[in-house]
């Protein structure tokens, strides 16, 4: 049994509930009730709003030097008024506890900020000292002292032509390694006369081959031939020198093509250099007409003569990734999947020995799927973090036996542990959020549990009215055990209405994890119970769990949704379950849209956002085809009754609730039309209804302004179906 602190009490952690509170949450709050408390019973504290969580500091990831001596973070806020952002960076002593964190000013706007081996920090900026250049990304350095004196930026890295979108450094020093944006068949890494194969003239029209797999991806048109690539560059007197060489090979015909770091969502981890500084890892996906079609990631590697680079996973058709090489260089390792064109199945690490060419599954025993990779500082043993029911706890692999241990690194829940870095001595430095408060810097001391670096957000938090997280299991469809969680204000008196949150993926889960955009604890502030549910298809409860989805959308998953909404309304009598709405996104949307069908008696109110409407105009307009192949068993013509089966659109005329729906026109992934089908079928039966469209937005809401305004919405929209009285007065 673990125990934990909320609200000052001792609370033990069962398996049918938990309970927790913020963390470090240790301001007393204010005596009086301000006017934002003022309709919240029982609140003397103000709760967070909206624009809190918009303006919010986030805490960027953190950047370690060679000796895990001194760590580099960056601090995002936004301007509560403005609502503009911006970044400073800072230093930390990690061998003096208690240290205070040291301002840095590097003299122009600096991202991705990383240490080299000879102690100077290294960043991308879009700035320059002189006001009469060119603004382009560069790679600049600057020394640093002990006291954090930053020297004066010096040019490592200008491309005219091309845009550096990312770098990393050999482990030597002596080379560095730049993406972008280039051509394929450019030899070097800026082709600045290249023609856009994609736009043939005279008018404005993108033409696009269907030999050339993606036209559109995420929330972006595709420009066929160039891609995502990486160059390596000799480091000459602090400087990158030459044209580069391609780590996909100099010859397209021989070489790899296609997008490294993948797109949309690949950075730095799909790039691994060996300790000599000889050999670049990296991740790629073939790029032809099969691509949408394909989850076959591959891992790569280039001896950097420019040369076609070795697949050394060649034999696994299904996802490769995250590949990370032993301190020693003997080993590397790597997240797989075992299914081909099944984004969702089980990540599995995997250890070559480089001297012997064989290759073994460490984790194949073990039913967790991991989501991050580092070798620890001796390499004996692998650092991985992996969803385990609502928590992502860190674990230690052994790269002898394959051994798996869960680290105990925080007291009570562990709630989200993210951005592990191992350091010498069996230290680790990682951050930890919660849905109590976002990411805070931690270090753990050998077998000890980690203790707070930084404050960034925490007093912060502990000035506002504080929650409760209740954890409940219940017996959902087929029996099975099925998790959630009720978040509230600790201190408000009933009856308070409720909010059914529905995750998205569908593999994946509202787990105990800090969010800017689907919040529980700031909707939980606007006086409502929040209530999420991992139905079948969630994460972190075994693949077998994971895979009960599939061709099950709106079987399983709303039984479990229906039993568990009533389990939370039994366990919490504070809850007015006959005030209830219910909201999702993506998939999420998809089951409001099937509740409004199947179930339209129940909720006062829905919230649909980027959700799946019309299973048939769905799989033809998206953009990754495996998802939808692989979830309802196959093409649209092929497995027709089964998309028919779970077709919200055939259930229309059961539609009563009323709705507000929310799209983004740049979504490629579930396209904005789904949203305006479902609108113009609430407005032809006359249900009350709103539409909210941003037409500079994706799958997300990531815009600061974008986010207050869909908060003030969506809040504005709750309040009218479940706050009558109070949006009368």
């Amino acid at each position: 049994m673990r125990n934990l602190t909320a609200s000052g009490a001792l609370i033990p952690i069962t398996l049918a509930a938990a309970l927790f509170a913020a963390p470090l949450a240790a301001q007393q709050p204010p005596a009086n009730a301000t006017p934002e408390t003022a309709s919240i019973p029982g609140l003397a504290a103000p709760p967070m709003s909206a624009r809190d969580l918009v303006t919010m500091p986030r805490l960027g990831t953190p950047a370690v030097n060679a000796a895990g001596t001194l760590a580099v973070y960056g601090v995002t806020t936004t301007d509560p008024q403005t609502l503009a952002r911006s970044t400073a960076h800072y230093l930390l002593d990690l061998m003096q506890p208690g240290a205070v964190p040291v301002s840095l000013d590097f003299g122009l706007k600096a991202s991705s900020v990383a240490f080299g081996p000879g102690g100077q920090l290294y960043f991308l900026s879009s700035a320059h000292p002189d006001p009469d250049a060119e603004a382009r990304s560069r790679v600049w350095r600057v020394s640093l002292g002990k006291d954090g004196r930053v020297g004066t930026p010096e040019l490592v890295a200008d491309t005219p032509g091309t845009e550096i979108a990312g770098f990393k450094l050999a482990p030597t020093g002596t080379a560095i390694a730049l993406w972008g944006e280039v051509p394929r068949d450019c030899p070097q890494f800026a082709c600045p006369d290249a023609t856009p194969a994609h736009l043939p003239g005279p008018g404005t029209g993108r033409l696009y081959d269907g030999a050339d797999g993606f036209y559109r991806h995420w929330d972006q048109w595709e420009t066929p031939g160039t891609y995502n690539r990486v160059f390596v560059f000799p480091i000459d007197g602090g400087q990158a020198v030459g044209e580069g060489v391609p780590v996909d090979g100099t010859d397209p015909a021989t070489g790899i093509t296609g997008d490294t770091p993948t797109m949309p969502f690949g950075g730095g981890e799909d790039i691994a250099w060996s300790p000599d500084g000889q050999q670049v890892y990296f991740v790629a996906r073939k790029a032809d007409g099969d691509e949408p079609t394909s989850t076959n990631l591959d891992i790569y590697v280039s001896d950097l003569s420019g040369g076609a680079p070795t697949n050394i996973t060649a034999d696994n058709a299904a996802t490769d990734t995250a590949p990370a090489v032993s301190p020693d260089g003997r080993y590397v390792a790597w997240l797989a999947m075992e299914r081909p064109t099944y984004e969702a199945d089980r990540l599995v690490v995997q250890l070559r020995d480089l001297a012997s060419g064989t290759t073994r599954a460490l984790t194949a025993d073990t039913d967790l799927s991991f989501g991050s990779l580092a070798w620890s500082a001796d390499g004996k043993s692998l650092i991985a973090t992996a969803q385990d029911v609502l928590d992502t706890p860190a674990f230690r692999i052994d790269s002898a036996t394959g051994k798996v241990s869960r680290l105990d690194l925080m007291a009570g829940n562990e709630a989200h542990i993210a951005n592990l870095a191992a350091l010498p001595g069996d230290r680790l430095l990682f951050t930890r959020d919660s849905l109590g408060g976002p990411s805070e810097l931690y270090l753990a001391d050998a077998g000890q549990q980690g203790r707070p670096l930084t404050d960034v957000a925490t007093t912060r938090m502990g000035q506002m009215a504080t929650i409760i997280t209740r954890r409940f299991s219940f017996a959902g469809a087929d029996g099975d055990t099925v998790w959630g969680q009720i978040t509230r204000l600790a201190d408000q008196d009933g009856p308070i209405p409720a909010v059914l949150y529905i995750h998205g993926g569908p593999q994946g889960s509202f787990n105990d994890s800090w969010s800017s955009r689907w919040n529980p604890r700031v909707v939980a502030s606007h006086g409502y119970a929040v209530i999420s549910v991992d139905f079948h298809g969630s994460t972190g409860y075994g693949q077998a769990f994971t895979d009960a989805i599939n061709r099950d959308w709106g079987g399983k998953p709303l039984e479990d949704l229906q039993k568990g909404l009533a389990a939370a309304l039994t366990l919490d009598t504070q809850i007015d379950g006959n005030r209830a709405c219910a909201m999702g996104a993506s998939y999420g949307g998809y089951m409001v849209n099937w509740i409004a069908g199947r179930w339209p008696e129940r909720f006062d109110c829905l919230v649909q956002h980027d959700g799946l409407f019309d299973l048939r105009s769905f799989y033809y307009s998206t953009e990754e085809l495996w998802f939808p192949r692989w979830d309802f068993g196959g093409s649209y013509s092929e497995a027709r009754d089964t998309y028919e089966r779970w077709n919200p659109a055939n259930y229309v005329d059961n539609w009563q609730t009323p709705m507000l729906v929310v799209t983004g026109e740049k979504d490629f992934r579930v396209p904005y039309t789904q949203g305006l089908q479902s609108f113009t079928a609430l407005q032809e039966r006359d249900i009350p209804s709103q539409l909210l469209v941003f037409p500079d937005e994706n799958h997300w809401v990531l815009s600061p302004k974008n986010s207050l305004q869909w908060h003030d919405t969506v809040f504005a929209w709750l309040d009218r179906w479940l706050k009558p009285e109070e949006r009368a007065q």
